[in-house]
């Protein structure tokens, strides 16, 4: 006993389980995960979605670096800047990782004096937040951002972002959704009239931009107990947050006696007038909503500012929907490349972000709830043999299927049985076998076995990557 002992100790000492050290746990950071080729599977069905929706509004691709020189990101976010990842210093220039798409974005319009594109970009951003991952919140998670930047009459770019959002979300098939649109001079407008000074704008917009997640109440008194704003001032911004409507509410703050007065206001309200009209002309305006407590925390917006959200689905199969949230959201930047450009040359922009992770939270735990069963591979045959001694065979076929285009795969064994073949085609979802036998070799055919059906038919071996093709094309 003794001598075992002593040979587990030294096994245990090995694995570097001693009291002194804590043991090293393998597992990914904070706010990080691994995909599996399930996962994969369903990420790749949304990107494809997404991308062939931008695509189809006529954008070009570009990628920019995953971090950036700490300078231009530094006062582009308000209150969130707190959240970038800064690089070590290590002696050479001050870098951060990318916060988002949009700054790069603007940088790479100033840095190449581009003053009119329609771009997408799909990448992975770094936020220092506290991660909810069951809600698809991350530290490290990708965004889809398609942006159009240029000098263009004005409403006619920023009703296509939200026609946009509005083909993406319902291509999804995520449930029933709304897009809450407002505009920051509106904001501004209804801030001044409400008798917020001007020093206090930002950070009293961060704290309507809390809104959807908590009540009026608190936030009312974070603004008069944290902000210093008067109560008076509160209970009237109170009062023009809680609206939400259409046309007909635009109407009517157009006849307000405050808001009217109100140069900024009255010119957002104007613009978003314009705005509804392009989107009935678009057949979208049932899952759009002006919404006054719209804020958006983000510093660079200027005007039409929009975000959409799932609606709550009562669902038999799961007991605990994700509370999501906001899928998607965007709005209009005039000023930030500006900030980049050094004559200060402003270059407008609006564009809209695809919350994929939200979205990929969503459709993972319905996939989960539903047992459907996902492929991860796309193989449309096994070539397969029924007797020993076939490897040449198999290899000369499968050759002959790669080369022809085919998604081919086979067992990496000399002499595999039949059955284990079709079960590993069972298990993977491969369609069909293709199955080499001596006799079959010298009638210059192969059996082609429909693995759902179990039915096989005898096919010409010239003939079998045209049966192979009109088989798997349905």
């Amino acid at each position: 006993i003794a001598k075992e002992v002593a040979k587990l100790l030294e096994m245990k000492a090995q694995l570097g389980g001693d009291e002194g050290k804590p043991k090293f746990v393998l597992k990914t950071p904070k706010g990080t995960r691994d995909y599996g080729p399930k996962q994969m599977a369903i990420r790749e069905r949304v990107f494809n979605a997404i991308i062939s929706c931008f695509k189809r509004h006529g954008a070009e691709v570009i990628d920019t670096p995953v971090f950036e020189l700490k300078e231009t990101l530094t006062g582009k976010y308000g209150e969130d800047s707190k959240l970038i990842y800064d690089l070590k210093d290590q002696g050479g220039e001050l870098l951060s990782l990318r916060y988002d798409l949009t700054v790069p974005f603007a940088r790479y319009l100033a840095m190449n004096k581009i003053t009119n594109i329609k771009r997408y970009h799909i990448a992975k951003v770094y936020r220092r937040d506290n991660p909810a991952m069951t809600r698809g919140r991350y530290r490290e998670f990708y965004q889809c951002d398609f942006d159009i930047a240029g000098q263009f009459d004005p409403m006619i770019p920023d009703a296509e972002c939200l026609k946009i959002v509005h083909e993406i979300l319902s291509d999804l098939q995520l449930g029933d959704f709304v897009v809450k649109v407002n505009d920051r001079r509106i904001l501004d407008g209804m801030f001044a009239v409400c008798g917020v000074p001007d020093s206090k704008f930002r950070t009293i917009c961060s704290s309507v931009d809390k809104l959807d997640k908590v009540p009026w109440e608190e936030v009312r008194s974070e603004m008069v107990g944290e902000k210093g704003l008067s109560p008076e001032a509160a209970d009237r911004i109170g009062e023009y947050v809680q609206l939400h409507g259409g046309l007909d509410l635009i109407e009517q703050l157009l006849q307000d006696p405050k808001l009217s007065q109100n140069k900024l206001a009255k010119e957002g309200l104007g613009d978003m007038k314009l705005l509804f009209e392009y989107l009935t002309l678009f057949g979208i305006t049932g899952k759009i909503s002006f919404d006054l407590s719209l804020a958006r925390g983000l510093d660079y917006y200027t005007g039409v500012i929009f975000e959409a959200v799932l609606l709550q689905q009562e669902n038999e199969h799961v007991e605990e929907l994700v509370g999501v949230g906001s899928v998607a959201g965007g709005g209009r930047y005039d000023g930030l490349v500006g900030m980049f450009d050094p004559k200060g040359r402003k270059v407008p922009c609006v564009g809209v972000s695809i919350g994929i992770e939200r979205i990929f939270s969503i459709l993972e735990q319905r996939l989960e709830a539903s047992e459907e069963k996902i492929r991860t591979t796309e193989t449309q045959v096994l070539v397969a043999s029924a007797q020993k001694k076939l490897l040449e065979e198999r290899l000369k076929l499968i050759s002959e299927l790669w080369d022809a285009g085919i998604k081919a795969e086979m067992l990496y064994k000399k002499n595999p049985k039949l059955l284990n073949q079709l079960q590993y085609c069972e298990d993977t979802g491969i369609p069909l076998v293709a199955i080499v036998g001596e006799q079959e070799l010298k009638d210059g055919v192969v059996k082609l076995r429909i693995v759902a059906t179990r039915e096989e038919v005898s096919i010409r071996r010239e003939s079998l990557v045209e049966e192979i093709r009109t088989r798997t094309s349905q």
